[in-house]
């Protein structure tokens, strides 16, 4: 049943709306509204912004070489999506969060818009009578309050009043020394109807998991979406920083968001990725051939950053190729035991600081591509993938140089979509190699 919006809002006594739009970066963009005007801008369609908050770098530029496909700057129209409105924790007065769509003047959805490139891969699968299910995973750590970028971040102190130093992976007693953060973040997503499930400590200092309950691909980005927000938010209110940077600390490994993946018949619900018999059916296999051959060429979507590369090394508990195996960690596509009904595969590949959005609609569209072209995948490996071939980009460059060029995920996820990504991230690389880094200037300051 849908959500109506204004009984929902009379319903929760909310004094001020949120409207929130993911821009390509995944950060939170839009406007805050009192709850009648956001009303009256539902009825009458009448809230606008400007179309160039979907090509927004994440340093706050747009880029410049991208005129022949963006060379003005109409409004477009936010419509709010009613499934997506929950309560807005952490204000004194009381707000609700929405999550809206853009659309163009003629009434098409703005097709650059993260959400709009989800939907699409989605239809995809409608179309063959297919249904996706996902549950993301997605990791984290807490920080020390850090105001000068040019110092080096640092483990909280937890309850005990000292920080951790060594690694904990599923600590429990490391779980206790962030009890109130944990709780209080636990408690607020309850409220907003996030619906997480476990949260563990990581191999990390200070380094937290927390698991999604597996659902609808749309649904769970925006959960994750929001849920970024609800532990950032959590965290200050607790005097610490809460961050999804892949790789936030030097020593330390990787935050992730993996990925579980299985898809099923739209009409019966039956697990396509076993046979009846239990075993691997066509269609798995063929999804994760397309997994192995097009994630490393559409890798900027779910390793975006500069910094997003330094999660893969070897030893560092994130993958460095496109290897698969069952219940093998080391792979960048891990097979868990499961009987034929919970078949599925667990893509480990994207960066917790990528954009959810885009990060699923990447993983969903290689698997979708290699289903329709039939594709076989490589043998799976019974030993560590870290012994074999690094296969994956080093460098967000390395990785643009394979982007443009997947044609089959551009052919369908548009080329103005490929365009505008390539140029922002661009931008982007090109602002961070204009930066002079303390490692070149301890090193080569007196020594060159």
């Amino acid at each position: 049943m849908s959500v109506n919006l204004a009984s929902w809002i009379a319903e929760h006594n909310i004094d001020e709306v949120e409207c929130i739009v993911p821009d390509i970066n995944g950060v939170q963009r839009g406007k805050v509204l009192p709850a009648k005007k956001f009303l009256s801008s539902v009825r009458d369609k009448s809230l606008r912004i400007p179309g160039s908050v979907f090509i927004c770098t994440i340093d706050g530029d747009y880029p410049e070489d991208i005129a022949d496909i963006w060379d003005k700057d109409p409004d477009k129209t936010l419509i709010a999506d009613p499934e997506t409105i929950c309560i807005a924790p952490g204000f004194k007065s009381p707000t609700a969060f929405v999550i809206a769509d853009a659309y163009h003047g003629d009434g098409t959805e703005v097709e650059l818009a993260p959400r709009a490139i989800l939907k699409k891969v989605l239809r995809l699968y409608e179309e063959k009578g297919w249904k996706p299910i996902i549950a993301p995973e997605v990791e984290f750590y807490l920080v020390s309050q850090n105001v000068d970028p040019d110092f080096p971040l640092v483990p909280p102190t937890g309850s005990s009043g000292r920080a951790e130093t060594a690694s904990q992976p599923y600590g429990l007693e490391a779980m206790n020394e962030y009890e109130a953060i944990i709780d209080h973040i636990y408690d607020d997503c309850e409220l907003m109807g996030l619906d997480i499930d476990t949260m563990i400590h990581e191999m990390g200092a200070a380094q937290l998991e927390v698991n999604f309950i597996h659902g609808d691909p749309l649904a769970l980005a925006d959960s994750v979406f929001l849920f970024k927000r609800v532990v950032r938010n959590v965290a200050r209110q607790h005097g610490v920083y809460a961050t999804f940077m892949a790789n936030p600390m030097a020593g330390q490994p990787g935050s992730a968001m993996h990925i579980h993946q299985s898809v099923v018949d739209s009409a019966t619900g039956k697990n396509l990725f076993a046979n009846a018999n239990g075993r691997d059916s066509a269609l798995f296999k063929s999804f994760i051939a397309g997994l192995a051959r097009y994630m490393p060429q559409v890798a900027p979507l779910w390793a975006p950053n500069v910094n997003s590369f330094r999660r893969m090394r070897p030893d560092s508990a994130a993958p460095i190729n496109v290897q698969w195996g069952v219940d093998n960690r080391s792979c960048g596509f891990r097979v868990p035991v499961s009987d034929r009904n919970n078949r599925r595969v667990e893509n480990r590949l994207p960066g917790a600081d990528s954009n959810p959005y885009l990060a699923i609609a990447a993983s969903l569209v290689c698997g979708y591509v290699g289903m329709v072209e039939r594709l076989q995948p490589p043998k799976p490996i019974e030993g560590s993938a870290y012994n074999r071939a690094r296969t994956l980009p080093r460098t967000l460059e390395a990785a643009l140089d394979r982007f443009s060029s997947c044609k089959p995920v551009r052919n369908i996820l548009g080329e103005d979509f490929f365009d505008i990504y390539y140029a922002v991230k661009d931008h982007e690389l090109f602002n961070y190699q204009s930066v002079v880094s303390s490692w070149e200037r301890e090193h080569l300051l007196l020594r060159v």
